[in-house]
């Protein structure tokens, strides 16, 4: 296993990693940004009001897009898996 392969699969690890990551973290983004907002706009300072919609649509997030994500995952690791033998050098 040389450098470049292992450059390759690290690519394609970070790449997987914000691939799945980024659903989940643009609507926390999202979802804050817009609560903040309402926060500011109405002067309501509850700590609570922030967390429990984010919590909330993330779950909605993984609901949703979870068997997305899921199928990326295991795609990967039959795929890393089936390359074993090439990386070993044995195939």
């Amino acid at each position: 296993m040389d450098q470049d392969t292992v450059m390759h699969l690290a690519t394609q690890a970070l790449d997987l990693a914000i691939k799945v990551g980024l659903p989940i973290l643009l609507v926390g983004l999202v979802v804050g940004l817009v609560v903040s907002v309402f926060q500011a706009i109405t002067q309501i300072q509850e700590q609570s009001l922030t967390f429990i919609p984010k919590i909330i649509a993330t779950a909605v997030v993984l609901i949703v897009a979870g068997p997305w994500m899921m199928n990326q995952l295991l795609s990967y690791t039959e795929e890393l898996y089936r390359s074993i033998p090439t990386l070993v050098g044995g195939g």
